[in-house]
């Protein structure tokens, strides 16, 4: 299962917040450089390659920031600090300003370098490092000077740590969520290959059972009958092999590979003859084209329904139809003439009736679909497996774009 991704609008939001203090750091850079060309004083010019350093050596760290490694980041950012406080110092009070701003971008790269206390102490450095490029640059250290201007600083920290934390409980809910769904899928996928173990192997093995139970009866009376029910036996077992490997390939029934639903009902149908019940199958309508995973649960459904009927049920006739006459739904119609059962009591045992139909209803119900039991003791049992055809239209059109 694919992991949940944030919002776009969050990815972005979050890339802004990251790239502001970098724009924020070169725009001042360059606005100062751009100041100092206009004086076009001696002192402007001496002070224009340490700029240039400063404003190469921020954009080199931030490229490099994975290659500095635990050490070299901490050195990156005192080399930053002491190029700052030496170009503030020396630059023109009308130009260095402006430069009391890069004390905003700095104090992040702390943040990003250190948690806890550390961090804090970093930041209480470069306060007062702010501090003192105010005061040179006025000339005096006035609390109405300094105070707004480190208020704004922590400020900012403050809003950066807050923004730091709920995106890290936004990744934890994701993740969480993440789990959440790969459990559910994991409990889903649980049930399905359940479903179909059931309606599979769990069936066919059963009436391999009962075969062989009636060959042995009959071997000494009447061998050729017993020979054939062990050949039947033996064919199932195959088929049964092949549907083994099916669902190891994802769950697609073998009878779909190359026929479509009513082939393979048929040759269900015809498979079961051998069985003590009499199996008969029918077509109404004119069949139409139904996708792969629609077919293979109404086929699955009716391979539980029939092996209900040959074996709980000791029924002698087996009518199976599919019908396509209704426009709107596909049928699959399972009727006999056995022993029938009480339907408000359908979960008595675990290999009776009931995980079938519970199964049944499961895999249709998650279709759109239903399965409908009519029964009572004595009285035979009409099963009805239906699908919706409007369903199917709409999620051919959802696949096909």
């Amino acid at each position: 299962m694919p992991a949940i991704a944030a919002p776009a609008f969050v990815r972005r939001g979050s890339l802004s917040l990251r790239r502001l203090p970098d724009l924020l750091f070169l725009t001042v850079v360059i606005g100062g450089v751009v100041r100092l060309v206009d004086l076009n004083s001696a002192l402007c010019w001496e002070l224009v390659p340490l700029i240039t350093l400063l404003a190469m050596g921020y954009v080199g760290g931030l490229a490099l920031w994975d290659r500095l490694g635990r050490w070299g980041r901490p050195l990156w950012l005192g080399t930053l600090l002491t190029l700052w406080c030496w170009v503030s110092w020396g630059m023109p009070a009308q130009v260095a300003t402006a430069y009391t701003w890069l004390a905003l971008p700095l104090a992040i790269l702390a943040l990003r370098m250190f948690t806890g206390r550390t961090a804090v102490a970093v930041v209480g450095v470069i306060t007062v490092l702010l501090s003192l490029v105010i005061a040179r640059s006025s000339g005096t250290l006035h609390p109405e000077l300094v105070v707004p201007p480190a208020a704004a600083l922590w400020a900012t920290v403050t809003l950066y740590r807050t923004q730091q934390r709920l995106l890290g409980e936004l990744r934890r809910t994701r993740a969480e969520l993440a789990r959440g769904q790969r459990e559910a899928g994991r409990l889903a996928e649980r049930a399905r290959i359940a479903r179909d173990l059931h309606d599979t192997l769990a069936q066919e093995l059963a009436g391999s059972r009962m075969l062989l139970q009636a060959a042995d009866r009959d071997w000494d009376r009447r061998p050729d009958l017993a020979r054939t029910q062990v050949r039947t036996v033996v064919d199932a077992l195959g088929a049964n092999l092949a549907e083994t490997r099916t669902i190891i390939s994802d769950l697609t029934p073998p009878a779909l590979e190359h026929d479509d639903l009513t082939t393979a009902l048929r040759t269900l149908c015809a498979r079961d003859t051998a069985t003590p019940s009499r199996v008969e199958f029918r077509t109404e309508g004119e069949p139409g084209d139904l996708p792969r995973d629609r077919a293979a649960a109404l086929l699955r459904v009716a391979q539980g329904l029939l092996a209900n009927a040959c074996e709980h049920a000791r029924a002698r006739h087996v009518w199976v139809t599919l019908d396509h006459r209704d426009d709107t739904t596909v049928t699959v119609e399972v009727r006999d003439d056995g022993v029938g059962f009480d339907t408000r009591a359908t979960t008595s045992k675990p290999c009776d009736r009931g995980l079938g139909l519970t199964a049944g209803r499961e895999r249709l119900g998650a279709l759109g679909g239903s399965l409908t039991v009519r029964s009572a003791p004595g009285r035979g049992t009409r099963a009805r497996a239906s699908l919706p055809v409007d369903s199917l239209a709409l999620a051919g059109l959802a696949g096909s774009r």
